[in-house]
């Protein structure tokens, strides 16, 4: 193997080789049995996942860049394929835990074969020049981080319906703590500038950076707790129809809700599943798993609303906070922790759980997808679909951005999914 000469070279292949390592740690701690189930068609095996990523550097990188390259196996395109219209047909995702073939051994040793030759091609000459390629491999290592997350959510979703209420790991630490007291904070109107400006990695739909008018607004000083909500649900948040939109409320008449996902009341106490089993509900715990009729509907209960995404970034950008304080993958919790820091203004603003705007998902003025195949990754899903910003304990840190913009439809619930209210300057009390 040659020497690497490149400093950018270094360090690309040292982050693809640390996430490539990360996705499997993740998969550790399953047994094969684990790997294969499809609980749901939202959620994909974990198999899947560590091939799909991998047959992303392959179709995108290695056939195009390295000459003489012969794919795995001539059936993975197909059966890997996620939604990408521009490179061929493919397996029905809602049929992906059908799938026994490939193997789970099998799966690992093709990310070995696309590893060790997507290495090679990383330190191949002519290459560091390419910011088209460059551009990619980092697209590879992002998107495969999309997938960490969603590995850790799926398999939560996977074990959460055994009754046997298996644990994914017993390392997790659940402390307990007295809730930070709810306040609001007030931000300034005016012409503010979102969206992402620089050199360093972003999704296209996070550009371009732009100016937005805004009035006045608060954000509360913390999450929504558990205890928060149960108030709610006490309260007979669940059948008051004067808090939902309609299709929020045909959707819980039709499908029972009665709390968020993964709670259960079991003789009079609230528990809930956890990556680490089935326990007591903690009260001073961010509460997750809630669509965004739930979150719509408890800030209405609440006499508030959520925020706009661009109500979010402002603040966000405003007030100090710091992505690295925050609980993420790699905290090792897989839950949302209780907030026991106090006196700052904006707290678990980045980490813990995805935050509900009440923003759609939508293209900023003058957005341009990325050229070719990889055009298909963002732009195509902005409809139908609401924004979620700052992260969750399942996003791995260096991914997260306060300009990155998640988005899912609104009666999904499965991924870290919490609340944070907002109100207009005249309405905090």
């Amino acid at each position: 193997m040659k020497e690497v000469k490149s400093i950018e070279e270094v360090k690309l292949l040292q982050n693809f080789v640390a996430v490539r390592g990360q996705t499997e740690d993740l998969a550790r701690p399953l047994t094969t049995e684990d790997y294969v189930i499809q609980s749901m068609p939202d959620v994909s095996p974990t198999k899947w996942h560590l091939a799909h990523t991998t047959w992303f550097f392959e179709t995108f990188l290695l056939q195009k860049y390295l000459p003489g390259y012969k794919p795995h196996h001539e059936m993975y395109a197909y059966l890997f394929n996620s939604y990408y219209e521009t490179v061929g047909d493919r397996w029905a995702r809602s049929n992906r835990g059908l799938l026994s073939r490939p193997t789970v051994k099998d799966v690992f040793s093709y990310r070995s074969y696309v590893d060790d030759h997507l290495r090679v091609l990383i330190e191949k000459d002519g290459n560091r020049q390419e910011n088209t390629f460059c551009f990619l491999v980092e697209l590879g290592i992002h998107h495969e981080q999309q997938h960490q997350e969603l590995l850790v959510t799926d398999i939560k979703h996977v074990l959460s319906i055994n009754p046997m209420h298996p644990a994914y790991t017993s390392a997790m630490r659940h402390p307990k703590a007295d809730p930070v007291p709810a306040r609001f904070v007030e931000f300034g109107g005016g012409l503010h500038e979102i969206g992402f400006s620089g050199v360093d990695f972003s999704f296209d739909n996070e550009r371009p950076q732009h100016q937005v008018w805004l009035e006045g607004f608060c954000l509360q000083n913390r999450l929504v707790t558990n205890a928060d909500y149960l108030e709610f649900i006490k309260d007979g948040g669940y059948s008051d129809f004067r808090h939902w939109l309609s299709d929020g409320w045909a959707l819980i008449q039709q499908e029972n809700w009665k709390h968020p996902l993964y709670w259960e009341n079991k003789d009079g106490e609230w528990h809930e599943m956890t990556l680490t089993g089935f326990r007591p509900l903690e009260p001073s715990e961010p509460v997750c798993h809630v669509s965004y009729y739930e979150a719509d509907a408890y800030a209405k209960w609440a006499g508030k609303r959520l925020p706009t995404e661009a109500e979010w970034e402002v603040a966000a950008s405003t007030v100090e906070t710091r992505i690295a304080d925050g609980n993420f993958l790699e905290s090792g919790n897989f839950h949302p922790a209780a907030n026991d820091v106090a006196g700052r203004p904006l707290s678990q603003i980045f980490g813990d759980v995805w935050e509900w705007t009440q923003s759609a998902y939508l293209p900023y003025p003058g957005f341009r997808p990325e050229p070719g195949a990889v055009g298909e990754y963002n732009g195509k899903f902005m409809i139908n679909q609401m924004v979620l910003r700052g992260g969750s304990c399942a996003t791995p840190r260096s991914h997260i951005r306060k300009t990155y913009r998640n988005f899912f439809q609104c009666d999904k619930r499965w991924q870290f999914m919490g609340i944070r209210l907002a109100c207009e300057k005249n309405h905090s009390s």
